[in-house]
């Protein structure tokens, strides 16, 4: 099969072996290769090697920009098996926390690099533009609230060959999102051979267990082409590491028995039938031209906890308000209407409502009074804690033609066709406006993403009379996206008779979306871009890009890059860029509708509604228009590659972003504010407490430096292999407007450890192989509860992973491993009094909250 190395010219091939630059700069990148040794000579490729991998390097020297390279048995040797928590593992500045009880978050986790939001990134996929997932993180710990970033958790490992991080701004070669950098997943392409994976495991508390079946195959297509195919299927037991919460104590202690316990579950969600699929196929169509295909389906339905409703406080279900004397109310239904007919009892909660006497005559159906008042304890006596999750499927297809002209001219012409939908579920529930004819499960809705990309790419070296060919390569670019919003079933958003009466609308919890709110939005946008990379003397090469893109519905933009590289000396080299960048919002952030239960700025359960910055309530709170994110990055780092082996590269960047997109802090509709939206014929300016709207309104800086560096060297009858890779970084929020909160800006510049490393050591001898890694996670601030409570520092955690493997035969092998091995927790909440909610430790802790996970795995390769 040809490769795009081997449809260049003898000279081009050497330079793009020796430059991963290109990779960075190409709108089709060319990447590093295990057999770029068949090109060129090894020692004009340089490599740092990764621990327990024989494959592609881990970064490459001679880029102009520090690139990652991790092959795709990094990714098998450690017990993560989703893409997210693998890329954490390898890569320091990739960061993600578990998501136990945040809505849509806990479907799709955000997951931040370089200490940016989780859209902020860049996906490829083959070199190609991934879709975005249809989730949008409402809650995401402050970084990444309001974010709609791709979802690369339906990516299989099995399905890996390698996968390239790109650690620098590159808007101006591939377009939004690229500010923080580009995680590009590069398919296998075998056309002969296979795996078959069968793994393991649960966590040392003996919850969390997870089976996982992958296979992958490689098959020719004729005899000029393959078919490489895999699948995956997966589940996930829940965890839960929870105390009762103060409440749900105090209600048994009263006396009410119908309280679980514990009556909120903190922990991972259930993962049922997580099935992914890949297909990568290419076939030579000449000598020069090649025609190729890839693409995936796949579904997985998540279902979690959600937070506990007290059978006495808990608004719009069972609070009632107070009375003259100021004692509190169960919130009672009038169902002949209110002023008709058999008048409804004041009921006084005291310390258990269902010891009242005045419930006990409502409580009793076979009364007149009993059979016409209604009060949801008689339904739910011990409150409820609803069930929230949903169904996620995803699909794509890509399909194209690469070659090259007789006149050296490269060119790669493809269709990109990509949707993820998200389906929500919410039950263990109900709609308190329904009363007793309320159901208790409900579907709320479907949000579906859909993009189509033509890309037309274009390359050519030109003999300048430099040291080598200038490489020029160009493009053209049209995109059209889509944002689908269908409304739930009628119960999840019904106005039922009650709802005049005080109590809630929608299912509680996650009110469904309405049939006047369903509806489809769409853009399109067209980009040209080019860029050039030279080398102007042996030692120092120059690469420069321009990237101009039109969207319909905000308008233009151009940015820019510079990169150099600068080999000082045998030992050492200098490397340097800056660059532009922007990140155009999403059509969700512009136009999405969603209600979902957080902890207002009060610290209660309220109901916060995200609207439109153009919805009549969000412009009479400030909203308005969103315009694209700005920014500017720089990035400079030093190579070293010394005569004994050791290998290193250590890389500061710095990143100024303006008019960052985010969702307001929640804002208090006040009375006077809702009389007026009901003036003006907004009708549901009633059912919200507090709401909220994506906006462009702060802005930040932030700075890190990445260090990777490796070693190796024969030792105990084998080769012995050292790994470290560490991040520092921080954020600083230089300008905010009212609607961030102090405690936001905290969470934006505190949510993420500021130092990350890893150190990993394997030694591989005979039929044995180990694998040893220490993980740092700095100090961190929790968004705890999504609310403004003012709690400690997260003190900073090292765990340890563990790996050993015996290969019984060439083609089987049995590991068994353990991750956070010594089975580290974080600070326990106990001195957090009655905020925790039950939480035994700090939820988004970046180590977790579960604990030692062991496993065991067992490969098969034919």
């Amino acid at each position: 099969m040809k490769t795009s190395l081997t449809l260049l010219s003898k000279n081009v091939r050497a330079v793009l072996a020796a430059s991963i630059t290109v990779s960075a700069f190409a709108a089709t990148p060319v990447l590093a290769q295990e057999d770029t040794a068949d090109t060129v000579d090894n020692n004009d490729v340089e490599k740092i090697a990764v621990v327990g991998t024989r494959a592609a390097p881990r970064s490459v020297g001679d880029s102009a920009v520090p690139v990652d390279v991790i092959s795709d048995e990094e990714f098998k040797n450690q017990g993560s098996t989703d893409m997210v928590s693998m890329m954490q593992t390898v890569v320091p500045s990739f960061n993600v926390n578990e998501q136990p009880i945040n809505d849509a978050s806990t479907l799709v986790r955000p997951a931040n690099l370089r200490g940016m939001a989780s859209d902020h990134t860049l996906v490829l996929v083959n070199g190609k533009r991934r879709h975005r997932s249809a989730v949008i993180t409402f809650l995401g710990g402050g970084l990444s609230d309001g974010a709609q970033g791709p979802d690369i958790s339906v990516i299989p490992a099995a399905a890996l060959k390698q996968v390239e991080v790109l650690r620098d701004g590159a808007a101006a070669q591939y377009g939004s999102d690229a500010i923080a950098g580009v995680v590009n997943f590069v398919l296998k392409d075998n056309a002969e051979g296979g795996s078959i994976e069968a793994r393991a495991g649960e966590f040392y508390e003996g919850d969390g267990r997870m089976y996982q079946v992958s296979g992958n195959i490689g098959m020719p297509l004729t005899e000029a082409g393959f078919v490489n195919l895999t699948a995956e299927y997966r589940t996930s037991d829940p965890t839960s590491r929870s105390v009762q919460r103060d409440d749900a104590a105090g209600l048994i202690s009263a006396g009410n028995t119908f309280v679980a316990n514990p009556a909120q579950i903190w922990g991972n969600p259930e993962i049922k039938d997580d099935i992914k699929l890949f297909a990568n196929l290419g076939l030579e169509l000449s000598n020069d031209a090649e025609a190729y295909m890839f693409g995936n389906y796949a579904e997985r339905e998540v279902e979690g906890g959600f937070y506990f409703r007290n059978p006495h406080t808990r608004g719009g279900v069972f609070d009632g308000g107070t009375n003259e004397d100021g004692e509190a109310l169960l919130l009672v239904g009038d169902l002949d209407g209110i002023d008709q007919g058999i008048s409804c009892p004041d009921v006084v909660i005291g310390d258990n409502v269902l010891q009242s006497p005045s419930y006990a005559l409502i409580a009793d159906n076979s009364t007149a009074v009993g059979a016409n008042c209604f009060a949801f304890n008689e339904m739910l006596p011990g409150g409820f804690t609803p069930r929230f999750g949903g169904v996620v499927t995803d699909m794509s297809l890509v399909f194209g033609t690469k070659g090259e002209f007789a006149n050296e001219v490269g060119y790669d012409v493809s269709v990109n066709l990509g949707q993820n939908e998200i389906d929500f579920a919410i039950s263990n529930t109900i709609n308190p406006s329904l009363g007793p004819d309320t159901p208790m499960s409900f579907k709320p809705g479907k949000y579906i993403q859909s993009e189509q990309t033509l890309d037309i790419d274009l390359t050519k070296p030109i003999d300048a009379g430099l040291y080598e060919p200038i490489y020029l390569a160009g493009g053209f670019q049209y995109r059209h996206e889509t944002y689908e919003s269908i409304a739930g079933d009628p119960a999840s958003y019904a106005i039922g008779p009650l709802g005049s009466q005080g109590f809630g609308i929608g299912s509680n919890g996650f009110p469904g979306l309405s049939a006047r709110s369903q509806g489809e939005v769409s853009r399109h946008n067209i980009a040209f871009y080019v860029d050039a990379e030279m080398y102007l003397t042996e030692s120092f090469m120059l690469a420069a890009a321009a990237r101009y893109e039109d969207f319909s519905d905000f308008g233009d933009t151009l940015k820019g890059k510079l990169a150099a590289r600068w080999q000082m000396t045998d030992s050492f080299a200098l490397r340097g860029a800056y660059s532009t960048g922007f990140k155009a919002p999403t059509l969700g952030q512009s136009n999405v509708r969603n209600v979902t239960t957080a902890f207002g700025t009060d610290g209660e359960l309220i109901d916060r509604a995200t609207l439109p910055p153009t919805d009549p309530i969000s412009v009479l709170k400030g909203g308005e228009q969103l315009t694209p994110e700005e920014s500017t990055s720089m990035s400079v780092g030093l190579v070293a590659d010394f005569d004994n082996g050791l290998f290193m590269t250590v890389d500061y960047y710095n990143i100024e972003v303006t008019d960052r997109l985010s969702t307001a802090s929640g804002i208090k509709l006040t009375d006077d504010d809702i009389a007026q939206l009901l003036a003006q014929g907004v009708s549901d300016a009633s059912s919200f407490t507090e709401v909220s709207f994506f906006t462009n309104d702060f802005d930040t800086t932030t700075e890190g430096v990445d260090v990777v560096a490796n070693y190796s060297m024969d030792m105990w009858d084998g080769e012995t292999k050292y790994s470290l890779a560490y991040n520092w970084t921080s954020t600083e929020v230089d300008q905010a407007s009212d609607n961030i909160s102090p405690y936001r800006v905290r969470m934006l510049e505190n949510n993420l450890p500021a130092v990350r490393w890893s150190f990993t050591t394997t030694h591989e001898t005979g039929d044995w192989r180990f694998l040893g890694r220490v993980n740092y996670f700095g100090s961190i601030y929790e968004d705890h509860l999504d609310s403004a409570l003012d709690i400690p520092k997260i003190s900073s955690e090292i765990t340890l992973d563990l790996e050993a493997a015996y290969a019984f035969a060439d083609n089987f092998e049995i590991a068994i491993g353990a991750k956070n091995a010594l089975d580290e927790y974080p600070d326990e909440n106990t001195l957090w009094d009655t905020e925790v909610a039950g939480a035994q430790y700090p939820v988004t802790s970046p180590i977790g909250i579960n604990g030692g996970f062991y496993y065991v795995r067992g490969i098969y390769t034919f």
